[in-house]
């Protein structure tokens, strides 16, 4: 089997990742609630009258959700093509990539009530 490099390799990992976007949206629920939100403040931070490094520090969480949640998806798919019964530490994997999002939603809900109202 010959190795794909170079340009080719590039073009279909791009490829890949599109791939990966398209199934997140498509098989997860939570995934396109965040994305909602990110098409919902992504503007917002343009609209708001900010300083260049406070509409990053918007902009940049909100991303940050997306992928974690990425993550988490893919995380939870691997745990369940393992198997269906209960396992304790397929049970924490999954337990812990939730926790990912949760820790970068706290995030951006910080920084916005930080930066729009202190």
């Amino acid at each position: 089997m010959q190795k794909n490099t170079g340009l080719k390799r590039i073009f279909l990992a791009f490829g890949y990742s599109i791939k990966g976007i398209k199934s997140a949206f498509k098989h997860e629920a939570a995934f396109r609630q965040e994305i909602l939100l990110a098409v919902i403040l992504i503007p917002i931070a343009f609209i708001l009258e900010v300083s260049q490094i406070e509409r990053i520090l918007l902009i940049s969480p909100v991303v940050l959700v997306i992928i974690f949640e990425i993550i988490n998806s893919a995380i939870e798919a691997v745990v369940d093509r393992v198997g269906t019964e209960f396992h304790e530490l397929a049970g924490r994997a999954k337990d812990m990539g939730s926790a990912a999002v949760l820790i970068a939603l706290a995030l951006t809900a910080y920084i916005w009530i930080e930066i729009l109202f202190f």
